[in-house]
């Protein structure tokens, strides 16, 4: 009787050690916590990284990289095959000049639409014709002739373009559509949408800083993402945001530029000039729910420049911006958290 007396002190003892340690997270000490998986690729000509943290099953990684190189074949206007470059060179023409889509090429169009008809043109899908003319990744870049820039001026117009369900037509000949202002985003929420549906609950997908949240770390507490420091070194941050379950995308004349005789040449063309924005911005981060949303939004608001930009946020809901002017004055839509 002594004996059992003895171990059942033993046995409440142990109890209360453990309880001691834990206390309202026992899970933290008592099941050791396991390490996230990652893959890393290069797609949609930039450095894509998948990170999942509730699941060792490393085919859900494979699956996601595919799911980057398909799309990529699919949306990409300098692959001679995929959908949009055939669009474009009217290789999908019937006889009625109306063109049939994939479902998901005509959802990403409409998006890019959306987004010139809220941004009044500033952003617009239709500056193919302009933006094949610029090379900000060639070595040697060289400057468009005006010449050439004035005549292809005339094809970009997104209301040139009818779209209804999965037909498309373009009203004059020659246009030609560039989806690369927002197809990331629209691929990160392709990609959340499958990791989803194989019951992953804790991962971010970061699509060259375009970065979308499942949920949040294993342990409850919200991701953190950086926000590069404009013109610095990579993971070079001037802030970082707590995020759950949320997207964070940054369009910067930092990403992808040149100089020529000291003058700065960037990626985000002017619709209206053919010449790249020049309003006093080095960048613009969207918090948005859904990342085709921020991915738009950056731009569109980069090319309102900061009044019109941040007064498009604050009539939006669920959207969040930081501005950073040349100066490197930060300038916050009302609600944006800060650290």
């Amino acid at each position: 009787m002594k004996k059992q007396k003895t171990l059942l002190f033993l046995l409440l003892l142990v109890i209360c050690v453990v309880v001691f340690w834990t206390g309202d997270r026992p899970l933290s000490i008592l099941k050791k916590q396991q390490e996230p998986i990652t893959e890393t690729g290069f797609y949609l000509n930039t450095v894509v990284t998948i990170t999942i943290y509730d699941s060792q099953d490393t085919s859900l990684l494979k699956e996601c990289m595919k799911i980057c190189q398909d799309y990529e074949n699919q949306f990409s206007r300098t692959i001679s095959t995929s959908e949009i470059s055939r669009l474009n060179h009217g290789e999908l023409t019937d006889d009625q000049g109306i063109s049939h889509l994939s479902a998901e090429t005509a959802e990403l169009i409409q998006k890019g639409l959306y987004f010139a008809e809220l941004s009044d043109g500033a952003f617009d899908p239709t500056i193919g014709p302009v933006s094949s003319l610029w090379d900000f990744t060639s070595d040697e870049p060289v400057i468009p002739s005006d010449s050439d820039i004035q005549s292809n001026l005339p094809l970009v117009d997104y209301e040139k373009i009818s779209l209804v369900a999965q037909e498309i037509s373009f009203n004059q000949d020659g246009m030609q559509l560039d989806l690369g202002a927002i197809a990331k985003g629209y691929i990160a929420d392709r990609i959340k949408e499958y990791l989803l549906s194989q019951n992953v609950e804790s991962a971010t997908i970061n699509l060259g800083g375009n970065v979308l949240c499942i949920g949040s770390k294993p342990d409850g507490s919200p991701f953190r993402v950086g926000i590069q420091k404009p013109f610095d070194d990579r993971n070079t941050y001037i802030a970082i945001v707590e995020i759950t379950d949320g997207s964070v995308v940054t369009s910067g004349n930092y990403e992808r530029y040149f100089e020529k005789d000291g003058k700065m040449y960037h990626h985000i063309l002017n619709p209206s000039t053919g010449y790249p924005y020049e309003n006093g911005l080095t960048s613009v981060t969207i918090l948005s729910d859904i990342s085709v949303d921020g991915d738009g939004l950056s731009t569109s608001c980069y090319a309102l420049g900061l009044k019109k930009g941040m007064e498009l946020i604050e009539n939006l809901p669920g959207v969040e911006a930081l501005f950073i002017t040349e100066d490197g004055e930060m300038h916050y839509s009302e609600n944006f958290p800060r650290r």
